[in-house]
């Protein structure tokens, strides 16, 4: 017994009538008849009571009915199935971020995403760096958004966007009233930087920026990831270094001044295994690179 025959009994125990099924399968009618004859004979029993001037099921063709019907709509489902999941339309993806990503482009990708593949289950994580670089790595996950990228061999990356980065302080501290700063006006200000492990980390990078400028930053806390830092500078516990797109947002007792006399950029990444070639993993990373381009048109 084969999908074809069973495809073919449907049609006549549908319509009970061979021209008809026929006529619906796109066949011609004696090979129909000759292929229902030999499911009869397969199965060793009659399917159909020929004795009438219209067909009928016999008991044995009823319960074939039922169970075919049944067979042929469990193959059509996996067939759609396997086409969606080789599409990447459906199926699980799992993505890490550090939290600056929240205000940049992630909302718009993961939105964009959504949009355009509602079969897929879409799992965030927030982790830093670090923690992205492991989870890739041991393929519990399947794309990292990092600041800057991940350094590692196995590892590709892209960046999505790229940023200057602005002062961060509080808004009670004197330097708020100025338009623009420059890194010597924060020769004295103690900075809160983040996040503070594994090293080199991004805080290297703000670290790095201050000593191009000619001063050494008096590094007052290493926290975690950019929310905590911003909840201290917003208390008055220093200033920080941080991407221009958090300063689009509004947080109590902070304020973000442009940077003005040194080159101080930084850059969102997407981060995956080189090997990992699946259809969401490339669904993903298409719509990002839309996204990015978008907004970039956007700001010329």
């Amino acid at each position: 017994m084969n999908f074809r025959r069973l495809r073919y009994f449907v049609a006549v125990a549908d319509e009970l009538h061979f021209g008809r099924a026929a006529t619906r399968l796109g066949i011609a009618q004696p090979p129909l008849s000759r292929q229902i004859k030999t499911l009869e004979e397969e199965l060793g029993s009659t399917l159909f009571d020929r004795s009438r001037s219209q067909i009928r099921l016999t008991s044995a063709g009823e319960t074939l009915h039922g169970i075919a019907r049944d067979i042929l709509e469990r193959v059509a489902a996996a067939e759609e199935a396997v086409r969606q999941a080789g599409a990447g339309t459906v199926g699980r993806l799992t993505i890490g971020f550090v939290s600056s990503a929240t205000y940049s482009l992630l909302p718009d990708i993961v939105q964009a995403f959504r949009s355009e593949n509602a079969g897929v289950d879409l799992t965030l994580v927030p982790m830093n760096n670090a923690g992205q670089r492991d989870a890739l790595i041991q393929r519990r996950m399947d794309i990292g958004i990092a600041r800057p990228k991940i350094d590692d061999d196995v590892l590709r990356h892209e960046a999505i966007i790229r940023e200057k980065l602005v002062v961060a302080l509080p808004a009670t501290d004197p330097l708020a009233d100025s338009p623009k700063l420059t890194i010597g006006q924060l020769a004295d200000r103690e900075f809160v930087l983040y996040p503070d492990r594994p090293r080199p980390t991004f805080a290297d990078h703000v670290i790095g920026i201050c000593r191009s400028a000619g001063i050494e930053p008096r590094i007052g806390q290493l926290v975690h990831d950019y929310q905590t830092a911003a909840g201290l500078v917003a208390v008055g516990a220093g200033v920080s270094l941080v991407p221009a797109s958090t300063s689009e947002s509004e947080r109590r007792g902070l304020v973000w001044r442009p940077l003005v006399g040194v080159t101080a950029e930084t850059q969102l990444s997407l981060n995956w295994r080189i090997d990992n070639r699946g259809p969401l993993v490339r669904r993903f990373v298409e719509i990002a690179r839309t996204v990015s381009r978008r907004r970039a048109s956007r700001a010329k």
